[in-house]
């Protein structure tokens, strides 16, 4: 006997959401709302993001597992280190690009000019972040995301250049040692981040950590 899971529909005048706990184990708890700032951080800290394809409502969701990659975790192999001297990093000097970049290297992308645009005005305020990888002045890799306390909620990452984005994800797990983060919220598990050290948890043990590191203050980078 199966047991409907019901979809909430969010408040256009609130910034309430469910319990996480509630969605389905793929992760599905709500449709609705906007992507303003006190939103998009009111989801952050509850464990809580948006995503959804071109012609959909506005989902929110709370995967069941979750994959975290923990600093100290990343696999850093000898070819890595050998590319690691191809390029110069530097953190948040070009967030737009990053942003861009990632919404333009996939044909099918959830990264709309609204999504873009969110992320854009979390920047300003500084909550969210990028990691930049860079080739004789240009921008071949990098990775961007959310900042909740002493977590980084990774969002999307590219390469223009072979191990560009794995140099960018690297160099943020040694700024997050260096400055008191905790883990990096990978969302969905993958094969890819699996590889580089990521690991899968519940959903009920990722929001007890969240809840927790997101009092901590601490400035990641």
């Amino acid at each position: 006997m199966s047991t409907k899971v019901e979809i909430y529909k969010l408040k256009d005048d609130e910034i309430v959401f469910p319990n996480p706990k509630e969605a389905t184990n793929h992760g599905l708890l709500a449709w609705g709302g906007d992507l303003s700032e006190k939103r998009l951080i009111q989801a952050y800290k509850s464990g809580i993001f948006p995503w959804y394809s071109k012609g959909d409502p506005l989902l929110w969701w709370s995967p069941n597992p979750r994959l975290l990659l923990f600093p100290d975790e990343f696999r850093v192999t000898k070819s890595l280190k050998k590319s690691r001297k191809k390029f110069d990093v530097k953190f948040n000097t070009n967030f737009s690009e990053v942003i861009s970049s990632c919404k333009n290297l996939r044909e099918e992308t959830w990264i709309s000019d609204e999504m873009k645009e969110a992320y854009e005005s979390l920047f300003r305020v500084g909550i969210a972040k990028s990691v930049e990888c860079y080739q004789d002045g240009n921008l071949v890799g990098g990775l961007y995301g959310v900042q909740v306390g002493s977590i980084f909620c990774g969002e999307s990452m590219f390469s223009k250049v072979r191990d560009a984005s794995k140099v960018a994800l690297w160099e943020l797990c040694k700024v997050m040692k260096q400055n008191g983060g905790d883990f990096i919220d990978c969302q969905m598990p993958t094969e890819h981040l699996i590889s580089l050290g990521a690991r899968i948890v519940t959903r009920d043990d990722f929001l007890e950590m969240l809840l927790i590191c997101k009092e901590k203050k601490v400035e990641l980078f």
